[in-house]
């Protein structure tokens, strides 16, 4: 039986910057949606299992790594997912897109001035007619978290580090 004592798991997410990876620490690589967890078991990318035992669901964010009992770290790494790279003429037309995409409560990642969300064709011909660039992209997606969302720690827009709070 997989919830046996046998089975590490992993109670705490250390988000990415409070820790440094070593020789031995594993990877599990998720989309999205398998980063926003509780509870289940999982298998690194080398095949080790082990049973995600948070006690609230939690969005993990690439760079992060979980702590299992035993002390051994499993950083959560991003999977590239097929995306949509919106761009625009000016950081007028960018919000506005960007509010319409908040309007319909979607996910999307900022990165300097281009916006990232989940591939959707009915979303991508949107964008175009109110005159964005859309470009189909196999990237990793790390969107920002809900304003009223607990998780704060320091994560990456484009090349730049910066720590706020995603709540």
């Amino acid at each position: 039986m997989w919830l046996g004592a046998s089975i590490p798991r992993a109670r705490r997410v250390l988000p990415s910057g409070s820790w440094t990876p070593e020789d031995g620490d594993d990877r599990i690589t998720l989309d999205f949606y398998a980063r926003h967890r509780r509870r289940m078991r999982m298998t690194t990318d080398h095949g080790a299992a082990f049973l995600l035992d948070l006690a609230q669901t939690t969005q993990m964010r690439d760079g992060d790594a979980l702590l299992l009992d035993s002390g051994r770290r499993i950083r959560v790494v991003a999977a590239p997912e097929k995306l949509l790279e919106v761009r625009c003429t000016n950081v007028h037309e960018l919000a506005r897109i960007a509010w319409h995409l908040g309007n319909r409560h979607l996910p999307v990642q900022v990165i300097d001035q281009v916006i990232r969300l989940r591939d959707d064709h009915v979303i991508a011909d949107m964008l175009r007619q109110m005159g964005a660039e859309v470009a189909p992209v196999q990237k990793p997606f790390d969107p920002e978290s809900g304003a009223y969302s607990a998780h704060s720690h320091p994560h990456r827009h484009g090349d730049e580090e910066h720590g706020h709070s995603h709540g």
